[in-house]
């Protein structure tokens, strides 16, 4: 068993992570981030629950490109192939559950 205090997690570049487990093949780990990531395209489902700060999800589909703002407690999911892309406010803190290894 483990407790993980989210809101006292740093990491020593952006985007580091702890990896807290992987369940059946789908790794869960939480991040901390002050910097933007970079559009892409995962290769399964991806959940992406804000533990702490503002991340603004960029996404783009047939439908053009859009920005939803999520706040701590705020979670997103993004099917195989959705191409998007997280721009924190500040420092977030977020906990990630996807396919383990998937980029």
């Amino acid at each position: 068993m483990k407790v993980i205090e989210s809101s006292k997690f740093t990491a020593e570049r952006a985007w580091g992570a702890l990896d807290i487990c992987v369940m059946n093949g789908t790794s869960c780990r939480l991040h901390w981030t002050d910097t933007p990531y970079k559009w892409h395209v995962n290769d399964g489902e991806e959940v992406f629950a804000v533990m702490d700060g503002v991340v603004r999800m960029h996404v783009r589909d047939a439908d053009g490109e859009r920005t939803v703002t999520l706040n701590a407690g705020d979670i997103f999911h993004a099917q195989a192939g959705d191409e998007h892309y997280a721009e924190p406010v500040g420092a977030a803190r977020i906990l990630v559950i996807e396919k383990a290894g998937s980029v």
